[in-house]
């Protein structure tokens, strides 16, 4: 039975000084007037911003010189995200690039993907998806249904994939899909393919979703051809890549900072004499909030140390979206204001109307609850 056990960490110096660092530059883009924090930081889409991150260093800080990186820590990195969600900085082009595309990329990626990729990303000049779910599968990976089949040279690829954010505007996707047929073992048979989303045999189909944007997209494959070295891992292992990869989806501060300028503007509205239930409502967000980020903080430790705390991230990812969702509904209450986009002078108005929209995918978005309650419930052995 697996305990789960989250040691406090205290931040090391280094990690401290890369905060210093971080936030010199997010005031510099403030005075600079380059951009205005944002509710939703890590879906806010702005290339240039991607472009001057890169620059600054604070892209693949932690991968080796020779692809771009900085070989810093995976804690100089932590603190980094931190502080650029606390800034509603628009993070949205760069993020799943950085997050986990170029970290797949750099430990089981060929050579070439490696020389070809991962230089671009560190720039903030290249940005990916995400090629998991799949239409009339919900959240069962072993589900997928896109086919590779073995030709000269390489695979050609057919299928399908749903949600993939900013598929429209991204450079490549990792798509998991299946090599053999499945069967009983249902976690067998699959492989990861790095997939150019501007070559020919791709389409991209934007969704739009209640906010009226289009991040979510569909992805179509019809006699794709991906060469041999694009393929992430060995052929059949596409199921430990990706829940590897999960670890650096769910355990970060997106997890539960994605609508923390809501939490900062609700504090401002309330103001330094708030009421008993207003004071008691939001004394236990902060509380909540300073308990998910000791146990993200000691994820990355355990990351840092190169374990692989699968169950530990599903746990974060868990309590942190929910915690997410439940933001938006004590703000509303709290303060008798009718949300709206419209009103630009109101800013909490404007922050909660267009969190109310987001929130629901909050805890869709990386695994459904359903899914991470099931193997957070292996891990306690329970099932």
């Amino acid at each position: 039975m697996l305990g789960f056990r989250f040691d406090s960490l205290q931040l090391p110096a280094h990690a401290e000084e890369t905060r210093k660092r971080v936030r010199a530059f997010l005031d510099k883009e403030r005075k600079a007037g380059t951009f205005v924090p944002h509710r939703c930081s890590w879906n806010t889409f702005d290339p240039e911003f991607s472009k001057r991150a890169g620059a600054a260093g604070f892209l693949g800080m932690t991968w080796p010189k020779k692809y771009g990186g900085h070989e810093l820590k995976m804690l100089d990195r932590f603190v980094m995200t931190e502080e650029m969600l606390a800034a509603g900085a628009p993070c949205g082009a760069h993020w799943i690039a950085d997050r986990q595309t170029g970290n797949q990329i750099l430990r089981h990626g060929s050579e070439r993907a490696r020389e070809l990729i991962l230089p671009k990303i560190a720039r903030g000049e290249c940005y990916t998806g995400i090629g998991m779910s799949e239409p009339n599968s919900g959240s069962d990976l072993a589900a997928v249904k896109t086919r590779a089949v073995k030709v000269d040279g390489g695979w050609k690829i057919n299928g399908s994939k749903i949600w993939t954010s900013n598929a429209h505007r991204a450079h490549y996707i990792i798509a998991l899909v299946r090599t053999e047929a499945a069967t009983e073992k249902r976690h067998e048979g699959m492989t990861q393919f790095i997939i150019d989303l501007k070559s020919p045999g791709v389409t991209v189909r934007p969704i739009r979703n209640m906010s009226g944007e289009e991040e979510f997209n569909e992805v179509f494959f019809q006699d794709y051809f991906v060469a041999d070295d694009m393929m992430v891992g060995g052929l059949g292992e596409g199921w430990n890549m990706v829940t590897g990869e999960l670890v650096f989806e769910r355990s970060g501060p997106d997890r539960f900072l994605s609508d923390y300028r809501l939490l900062t503007e609700l504090i401002d509205r309330v103001g330094k004499n708030p009421g008993e239930r207003q004071a008691v409502e939001i004394g236990r967000l902060v509380s909540h909030l300073s308990a998910l980020r000791r146990m993200s903080t000691s994820i990355a430790g355990m990351m840092e140390r190169g374990e692989n705390p699968l169950v530990q991230a599903a746990l974060v990812k868990d309590i942190g979206t929910s915690f997410e969702r439940e933001i938006p509904e004590i703000a509303r209450k709290l303060v008798a204001v009718e949300a709206s986009l419209d009103d630009p002078d109101d800013r909490f108005a404007e922050t909660l109307s267009a969190t109310m929209l987001y929130a629901p995918a909050f805890t869709l978005r990386g695994g459904t609850r359903e899914i991470l309650r099931g193997m957070i419930a292996r891990g306690l052995g329970l099932r």
